[in-house]
């Protein structure tokens, strides 16, 4: 039997969740990324930051997300997934206002932004983990598409208004980097509102075959369990493809964390920026997330994840051939973040259908830390690559990354698959 296969004890069942809620739960999440690649990215290129360091900066911001799972059993033995989600949300929030005092002046720290950046992303991981872990707990499986879909979508749309918001701000109102980050954060403690409409109860733990709230076994007994229901996933056929879902570089995206500092070139001003790689970003990816969602619950979830990583390999070739005018630009930035947000709800459903609902927070933490690791290295090696081929070569690169990867997955997808004779050979 799978990993997913296992169901709650009677008394540890929940009343589904309303997909749209995770949406709202995702935001500060997205928020923290956006506020750095959009605001803070736009406003260090002027201050004459080179691409390639803001790149770095960027980049080094996923260290956080590359490691989360070693701290994911925190959220799966301790408290409740709600205290966990409130805590977090109030340190990303001063994170942010952090962030932004560091980037201002003529000379801002990059060091500084490093480390404000790092503190948020830490803490927007244990939120994270929480919301993740009440998807899995109150989500049936005919729905996982649909929550991964909203879920993304309020990753996405964070994103874009942490972005594109900020940035708004900071052009048309004056306000400082500190300020807008601190009325970033105050959006983002608005979000916890949406617990009040979500079931919680003490994390499940597969325990000995039998699935058990947390409770008796100690910590020692805890990390043991957690630890062969994570071995269990990974040595599965469904968790296998899952990680290489995860690892590959597909449908990462991460072009478009440089959008602003290349919007020269397609002669792009500060309001196009904001609106296009930001609250309208946002929209548009959220959108794509709706879309993905549904689609992955009518056909193979790891399908569909390579047909929007192939979208998105189109998507970053049409933008390298475009001529360099502000209305391509916003066309296919926006042709861009629409393609991402299928790659995201699909990313996942395909996580949420490997995982189950035992040990949820960390075999979910663990699956989206190794996603983060193409994306981490997708922006250096596009920040590289524009850097030393120019913009179009970035794109090409981005573009040649993602048919790698989809070659890659398809091959092992199908040297792995059982055949006829070996599934009858087990029916009997």
């Amino acid at each position: 039997m799978g990993p997913a296969a296992t169901s709650p004890p009677a008394g540890a069942r929940h009343h589904a969740t309303h997909p749209f809620l995770f949406l709202v739960l995702f935001v500060p999440f997205g928020a923290v990324p956006g506020f750095l690649t959009v605001a803070l990215a736009y406003d260090l290129s002027k201050k004459g930051i080179s691409t390639s360091d803001i790149a770095v900066v960027v980049g080094l911001s996923y260290i956080s997300l590359i490691f989360k799972w070693l701290w994911a059993p925190l959220v799966d033995t301790l408290l409740t997934r709600k205290i966990w989600y409130v805590g977090s949300t109030a340190v990303c929030a001063i994170g942010l206002w952090l962030a932004g005092r560091a980037a201002m002046g003529e000379h801002p720290s990059l060091t500084m932004i490093s480390i404000a950046l790092t503190i948020s992303n830490f803490t927007s991981t244990l939120l994270a983990m929480a919301v993740e872990s009440l998807m899995a707990a109150t989500v049936p499986d005919a729905l996982r598409g649909q929550a991964g879909g909203w879920s993304q979508a309020g990753n996405l749309g964070g994103q874009g208004l942490g972005g594109g918001l900020s940035l708004w701000l900071i052009q048309n109102y004056g306000l400082s980097d500190a300020a807008s980050g601190a009325a970033l954060g105050a959006l983002c403690v608005l979000c916890c509102l949406a617990l009040l409409w979500v079931d919680d109860s003490r994390p499940l733990l597969k325990v000995e075959g039998h699935v058990e709230a947390v409770g008796h076994l100690g910590l020692g007994g805890n990390l043991k369990a957690i630890g062969v229901d994570l071995w269990d996933l990974l040595r599965s056929r469904v968790g296998v493809l899952a990680l290489l879902i995860c690892l590959l570089p597909i449908g990462s995206g991460a072009a478009q964390n440089l959008w602003s500092p290349i919007a020269d070139e397609w002669h792009a001003s500060a309001n196009v920026v904001a609106f296009v790689t930001g609250a309208m970003s946002g929209l548009i990816s959220a959108l794509g997330c709706l879309a993905g969602g549904w689609l992955c619950d009518r056909m193979d979830r790891k399908a569909a994840y390579c047909v929007f990583g192939l979208l998105l390999v189109l998507a970053a070739a049409g933008m390298a051939l475009c001529p360099r005018t502000s209305n391509q630009y916003i066309f296919w930035t926006s042709a861009y973040a629409f393609v991402v947000g299928l790659c995201y709800a699909a990313y996942c459903a395909v996580v949420l259908e490997a995982i189950g609902n035992t040990a949820a927070a960390t075999k979910f933490s663990f699956l989206s830390a190794v996603s983060n690791a193409p994306i981490m290295l997708m922006t250096f090696v596009d920040g590289y690559a524009q850097s030393h081929l120019g913009t179009k070569g970035m794109l090409w690169t981005d573009a040649a990354c993602g048919v790698a990867g989809i070659a890659v997955f398809a091959a092992v997808f199908g040297g792995t698959r059982r055949r006829p004779a070996a599934v009858l050979a087990e029916a009997r």
